[in-house]
């Protein structure tokens, strides 16, 4: 979240500020959290929030409505597994857990990557802050078998997490 300025420590000021912020405003610090406009139009339609729950709600909900096409939009701003976005402070600390891997792990991973997206036709989507580039892999390999419909409900899940967890950071100030 680099649009906005430094949150206040305080969640329920952050939440406030939110609410408070002009549409075009907020509509950029959402994006950051998930780059599907339709989310972000959903989360931004539902302020004000009473408390942290009342928007981590929010995301689910939105989470839930969102199309096939919109989860789509939502993944293009995620990098792919293993290979997180230089200078994107979000993409390097989720994805902490690649750094130090070994190369023929990172290998591996990319070969699989790369599979997935060919069947899939968008970027392996994991929740992965506190995972290794050892378990996003397995988790990867468990998931090439599903089917289109089985993965697009798990991805919509795994954005959901990884929102929460972006939006309890907006609202911690980091």
């Amino acid at each position: 979240m680099t649009n906005h300025p430094r949150a206040p420590a305080d969640a329920t000021a952050t939440l406030k500020a939110l609410a408070e912020a002009p549409s075009a405003e907020l509509a950029g610090i959402l994006l950051e959290i998930c780059a599907s406009p339709d989310w972000a139009g959903a989360v931004a339609a539902s302020r004000p929030w009473a408390d942290r729950e009342a928007l981590l709600a929010a995301n689910a909900a939105a989470m839930a409505s969102l199309t096939v096409q919109a989860l789509k939009d939502a993944m293009a701003g995620h990098a792919r597994i293993g290979e997180p976005r230089a200078g994107d402070a979000a993409s390097e600390c989720e994805q902490a857990g690649v750094r130090g891997a070994d190369i023929a792990l990172l290998d591996e991973l990319h070969r699989a990557n790369a599979a997935y997206e060919a069947k899939f036709g968008h970027v392996f989507l994991v929740c992965a802050s506190g995972h290794t580039a050892a378990t996003m892999l397995a988790s990867l390999r468990r998931r090439l078998p599903n089917d289109a419909a089985t993965e697009t409900e798990i991805v919509r899940g795994e954005l959901r997490k990884i929102n929460d967890i972006r939006i309890n950071r907006l609202l911690d100030g980091f």
